[in-house]
């Protein structure tokens, strides 16, 4: 069967939520330990992580969750084109070219000018397709891939590909299926007994807001959002020597805006507020992310607590009783409690080769709206929720 187009899966003009994967070349461990020759490129873990929080400063596109491997990452992506609708041309034209300037200097990226955003609001046309790119998950992933594959190949002296090929995408469809499939994502480590618990899993975004609600802050990835003054920028080259502009570089990319932040402050909040209108955009004010709108109906505290009790069912047995409190969220939000254990830890079973997650009743109407007579996996996933 040929993979579905882009366009089947979500579109860039429409507020979507996606689970994405993506994976190493031949599933080698890029970012982990190597068993042929025993190096450890754990470290590559951070490269992506803060990838994905500078990217977040700049798309309309909000990261939920997120669990980067040895081997390849997840993230549950949102799309928010109403939060690009809501940017100025000069807003559109300095997001763009803080990641795509098109120019380089020496080994790095030219930082955008003042004429360079000028000339880009000024071709209207071209800013208007920009505009569609910026809340477009294909190309997050695009300015998520290409930077970590080029610095990989850069470091171990080699070319080729460092991904496998294009990620792939599945929609998720109801609040049921986001929050089976976000436990899903945070318990990857558990999974491949990198980690015992939760609060051990490194590079989660159930690690990221652990460690915040200890007071745990970062130094922010997040692009300066201003353009460079072109006078300033030609009398630097002219009187600065390469090694030092290469060094300003270096300490700039490190802490573009200076700010320290909390571990999550770039991760989409969790919780929906109930005084928020839905369809209000919510746009951050702090250029640390794209909106300020959580994504579940559930208090951090209750998603916590059904974390760490998920993450101790591990064992494999089939008889287990769901605590009343965590049965009863379960049973709000659309999930049948006695099969909880067996969708998380056998996410593969019901979901590992669908294009669509969540309830069957949701993925009949979507494929409805669609076009379609059903989606694959509809009725396998059936007697995973209410």
């Amino acid at each position: 069967m040929p993979r579905p187009q882009r366009s089947e899966q979500f579109d860039s003009a429409e507020v979507c939520i996606v689970h994405v994967v993506q994976r190493c070349v031949r599933r080698a461990f890029l970012a982990g330990v190597d068993s042929e020759t025993g190096a450890d490129y754990s470290f590559r873990k951070e490269w992506i992580r803060r990838r994905m929080e500078a990217l977040a400063s700049v798309f309309a596109i909000d990261v939920l969750s997120y669990a980067v491997m040895s081997n390849h990452m997840h993230q549950i992506l949102r799309n928010r084109p109403d939060i690009c609708r809501t940017w100025s041309d000069e807003e559109v034209a300095i997001r763009w070219l803080k990641v795509f300037p098109g120019r380089r200097m020496d080994d790095h990226l030219a930082e955008p000018t003042d004429n360079d955003v000028k000339m880009l609001v000024n071709n209207q046309e071209r800013l208007a397709e920009i505009r569609g790119r910026l809340s477009d998950i294909s190309w997050f992933m695009r300015a998520l891939a290409e930077p970590i594959a080029r610095m990989a190949n850069k470091q171990d002296k080699c070319t080729g590909r460092f991904w496998e090929g294009r990620f792939k995408a599945q929609r998720i469809v109801d609040e049921a299926g986001l929050l089976a499939c976000s436990m899903y994502v945070d318990l990857n480590p558990v999974r491949a007994a990198m980690a015992s618990t939760p609060s051990d899993c490194i590079h989660t975004s159930a690690y990221d807001r652990m460690e915040a609600r200890k007071g745990h802050r970062i130094e922010s990835a997040a692009f300066e959002l201003q353009p460079n003054s072109a006078e300033e920028a030609g009398r630097e080259i002219r009187e600065t020597s390469v090694d030092q502009l290469a060094a300003k570089q270096r300490r700039k990319k490190r802490n573009p805006t200076g700010r320290r932040i909390p571990r999550d402050g770039w991760l989409s909040p969790l919780t929906l507020a109930e005084d928020q209108l839905s369809n209000s955009p919510l746009a951050n004010s702090e250029g640390i992310r794209s909106s300020d709108r959580g994504f579940l109906n559930l208090a951090w505290s209750e998603y916590r607590r059904l974390l760490e009790w998920t993450a101790n069912q591990k064992g494999g047995s089939t008889s287990y009783d769901v605590p009343k409190p965590l049965s009863r969220v379960l049973t709000r939000i659309g999930l049948e409690p006695s099969m909880w254990r067996e969708l998380v830890w056998n996410w593969q079973r019901y979901f590992g080769k669908t294009g669509r997650i969540g309830r069957p009743d949701s993925l009949r109407n979507d494929a409805e709206r669609s076009g379609r007579h059903h989606h694959r996996g509809q009725s396998a996933a059936a007697t995973c929720f209410t």
